[in-house]
């Protein structure tokens, strides 16, 4: 409730939503957790992101009127500071899910970041684009920089507020910004609750024989080259990974008859991808990681990098198997040990719960609700400097 009495008017503002990923199942259980809230981005893609997207009230920025951009959205860098600044949302706390842009959303309410990292372009630019980033990009990136830094530590400290997915990312959000933030984790995703869905082609391909899973997009830092050439030397052991990136032709090529890859599969056809595999694979370099507690929400292990927010939220030998560099020998060392551990489904799926949606949501109303009752303070109404 506001000072005067009337119900409290929350609204969400997200990156773009172009992309089925981890930080748009956040925004679902954030739109869950308030379900009045309007839903703003730059960019939004019915078609490429998760279908529950179309029983919501999506509102986007000016730039969603070009197709292309919605269907590449890194080619939109040089404009999404100039979109982001253009939404200006009427509410009286604007939740912001962001690890980049949409912390710019102007509105005379006050605003709640939940910050999965500062902008990689700027602050993490050589891993977020490989060791061979094109031209192009590189171009931008250079000549953009400076002005965006700017845009960037403006934008994050109009904020009332900032909340971080994780310990590393807290850190983050200081050398960034210089700002105090509070951690909550991200909620796994509820695909457990979907029946399965069999897939048959898939069927036919394993003609019976065990499987593991990747689930991530694909970009550099996930580290899904290193995943798929360690089975060119398991010719025995079956993969299948589940994404789409820029780096998706360069891995076709790269995988051998045993890795087989999907995109734009259903919730359910997830759900029985996951019933169905041995373990899942992530040696990406990641701020939390959510894809090892989905698996683990349906008992099963996984193998992951002795790096970042998968340090915060796996167990070793309960939950998972740690890996100490994201190469093709890790993990087939690390496919080796799994093999050798006798895994306690029960205490895995104990383990998920820990991160359930109940107590992500019940967290996400206390601070929205604190923030709310905040004095008031300045709040912008300006556009990009």
């Amino acid at each position: 409730m506001t000072n005067s009495g009337a119900p409290l008017k929350v609204a969400i503002a997200h990156d773009y939503l172009t992309q089925r990923g981890g930080a748009e199942r956040v925004v679902l259980a954030m739109a869950r957790a308030f379900p009045a809230a309007t839903i703003h981005t730059t960019l939004y893609d019915r078609a490429e992101t998760f279908p529950e997207y179309a029983d919501l009230d999506v509102r986007t920025s000016w730039l969603n009127r070009w197709r292309f951009f919605r269907r590449n959205h890194r080619a939109a860098l040089p404009l999404l500071p100039f979109a982001a600044s253009s939404l200006d949302i009427d509410a009286d706390v604007v939740l912001v899910s962001s690890s980049g842009w949409a912390h710019g959303v102007r509105t005379r309410g006050r605003k709640l970041v939940y910050c999965y990292t500062p902008a990689r372009w700027l602050h993490q630019s050589s891993r977020y684009l490989g060791d061979h980033p094109g031209f192009l990009e590189s171009l931008i990136l250079f000549v953009l920089r400076p002005f965006l830094k700017i845009w960037d530590r403006r934008a994050a400290r109009e904020a009332s507020a900032y909340i971080a997915i994780s310990n590393l990312v807290q850190d983050r959000i200081q050398a960034a910004y210089g700002i105090s933030s509070t951690v909550l984790p991200a909620p796994w995703p509820d695909t457990r609750s979907h029946a399965s869905e069999p897939m048959a082609d898939v069927e036919g391909w394993l003609g019976g024989a065990p499987y593991e899973l990747c689930v991530s997009r694909l970009l550099p830092y996930k580290n899904v080259r290193s995943v798929v050439a360690a089975y060119a030397d398991e010719p025995q052991r079956r993969l299948v990974v589940v994404g789409r990136g820029p780096e998706e032709e360069a891995l076709h090529e790269l995988a051998g008859d045993n890795v087989l890859f999907l995109q734009n599969i259903s919730d359910g056809q997830l759900a029985w991808l996951y019933r169905g595999c041995t373990a899942l694979i992530a040696i990406s370099y990641e701020d939390f990681g959510l894809t090892p507690l989905e698996a683990a929400s349906f008992g099963r292990p996984s193998v992951v990098l002795r790096w970042g927010g998968f340090l915060e939220t796996q167990v070793e030998g309960v939950s998972a198997v740690f890996v100490d560099q994201p190469t093709p020998e890790a993990v087939r060392s690390g496919l080796a040990e799994m093999d050798a551990t006798d895994w306690d489904a029960d205490a895995i799926r104990a383990h998920a719960d820990r991160f359930g949606e109940e107590v992500f949501v019940q967290a996400l109303r206390e601070a929205v609700a604190a923030v709310a009752a905040q004095p008031s303070s300045r709040t912008s109404d300006e556009g990009v400097a």
